[in-house]
This record gives structure tokens, C-alpha cells and sequence, in this order.
């Protein structure tokens, strides 16, 4: 699988098949599940070849919307049901929204890793 690429206006969200690694840039301030349909389907197609560690990087993600954490967080619930993927969150301090927000996605998942610097 190539790396992949889902553009919008002020938004990329890029997926790296050699690190398995899905970094997100920008602005995601999508209106509600339709929209964030692709997404989410790119995440589906990830953890469908089950990799044994998968990295979620958030850093250059300076906003994202109530439908864009719910979307998420029902990702983040999903894994409980495939114990065999370990998944990693990238966040940083320096986006006030991140460090909040990403700590209660651990509520879903304890065994998930969040590195926020």
C-alpha cells in the first residue's frame, strides 16, 4: 500500500504503510460523520491488516471539532475488540485542545500509549 493522501481546504491527513504511521495536519473542522466518512474509512483500512503497532500523529492538528473527536474516540473503542494492535498517539502541550482531550481517550483504551510533549 502506497502512502495515502486525503486533502481538504485547510486540512491533510496522511497515511505512511512503512512506519504504519497516520499523521494529521491542519485544521479538521468537518461537518459531522458524512464528512468524515474518509477518514474514517482510512483508519478502518489500517487496522483491517491488523499491524501489530499503529501511530496516530497529532501534533500538527491545531483544531479539531466535536464530530472530529467523537470520531475518534468511537476509533479509539473500536481497538478494545483487536487487543493485538498497540496504538500510539502523538499530541503536543502547545495545542491547548490535545492534551485534554487526547487524556480522556484513555478512559476507552488503557492500553493505549499517549505521548504528549
Amino acid at each position: 500500500m502506497a502512502i495515502q493522501e486525503i486533502k481538504g481546504e485547510d486540512h491533510i491527513v496522511q497515511y505512511d504503510p512503512e512506519s504504519v504511521t497516520i499523521c494529521f495536519q491542519g485544521e479538521l473542522s468537518l461537518g459531522g460523520p458524512v464528512e468524515y466518512e474518509p477518514i474514517k474509512s482510512l483508519l478502518d483500512q489500517v487496522t483491517a491488516t491488523k499491524p501489530p503497532l499503529m501511530t496516530l500523529d497529532l501534533r500538527n492538528l491545531s483544531f479539531l471539532n466535536s464530530s472530529g473527536i467523537s470520531l475518534l474516540s468511537k476509533f479509539v473503542m473500536s481497538l478494545r475488540k483487536k487487543p493485538q494492535i498497540q496504538l500510539i498517539i502523538l499530541g503536543t502541550k502547545e495545542v491547548a485542545w490535545q492534551d485534554k482531550s487526547l487524556q480522556n481517550l484513555k478512559k476507552f483504551l488503557p492500553s493505549l500509549q499517549l505521548n504528549i510533549e
